[in-house]
């Protein structure tokens, strides 16, 4: 059995990145945790304001833990950090938050955000799980993999250097229970955040969400897939 972490930004980042892997690990029985940095809803208005929405946030936090239900996951976890406005907290305090559950849990792989995403909280979520599953002896992590996020994967300033460069590809065209592919969970984990999605051609749709998995597994073969960019893989062969 392979235990899996999950660090996102935001609720919703964690299906979008990764929900059909993540179908995939638990339907074989892998231990699948999610941790979710930021609450995701305040930065929509002018100042930041818990109490005022605080019914929401509950609410926001129940709908991620039902859509990590649909992708067979029980443990979600909330750091609770300021929605887009992450690069107001201490670095460390945030990579401390990231630490203590890498060290409860001790992980063998770990999925999160592309360190070139327009948003500077994947931006900082990159880097405090890069500083927390940083390669010491006998860390558990085995392998440290970086997914894209639709409208914020790619919406940066184009330059070589924040490039997401796919060398990972998981085929999300594998069926899993129900006889449903992991595409399809996925996406029937996307519908749950259905105040986060958007319509077509919005990139944040189901629409783009399928096209984008037809267009990564396309390139390698597959009828869809779901790409990651390589951090760290090591390996005993």
């Amino acid at each position: 059995m392979t235990k899996v972490l999950v660090v996102a930004a935001h609720p919703d980042d964690e299906v979008l990145g990764c929900g059909g892997t993540l179908a995939l690990h638990t339907d074989r029985g892998d231990e699948c945790h999610i941790l979710i940095m930021a609450e995701g809803l305040t930065s929509r208005s002018h100042q930041r304001d818990v109490e005022a929405h605080s019914e929401r946030l509950a609410q926001l936090k129940l709908t991620a833990q039902r859509a990590a239900q649909v992708l067979g996951i029980m443990d979600v976890r909330f750091a609770g950090f300021p929605d887009n406005r992450m690069d107001s907290i201490d670095l460390l305090d945030v990579v401390k938050a990231v630490e203590a559950v890498i060290d409860e849990i001790q992980p063998d792989v770990i999925y999160t955000h592309h360190y070139g995403d327009l948003n500077i909280d994947h931006q900082i979520t990159h880097q405090a799980v890069m500083t927390a599953a940083r390669p010491l002896p006998n860390s558990c992590i085995k392998k440290l993999l970086f997914f894209e996020v639709p409208s914020a994967t790619g919406w940066n300033t184009p330059t070589p250097a924040n490039a997401f460069i796919p060398q990972y590809y998981v085929d999300i065209s594998q069926k899993v229970s129900d006889n449903e592919d992991a595409l399809e969970r996925k996406l029937k984990a996307l519908t749950v955040y259905g105040s986060e999605m958007r319509p077509y051609p919005h990139n944040r749709s189901l629409e783009s969400v399928r096209y984008l998995a037809q267009w990564r597994g396309s390139l390698v073969g597959l009828l869809c897939a779901e790409a990651f960019q390589v951090g760290r893989i090591i390996s005993g062969l």
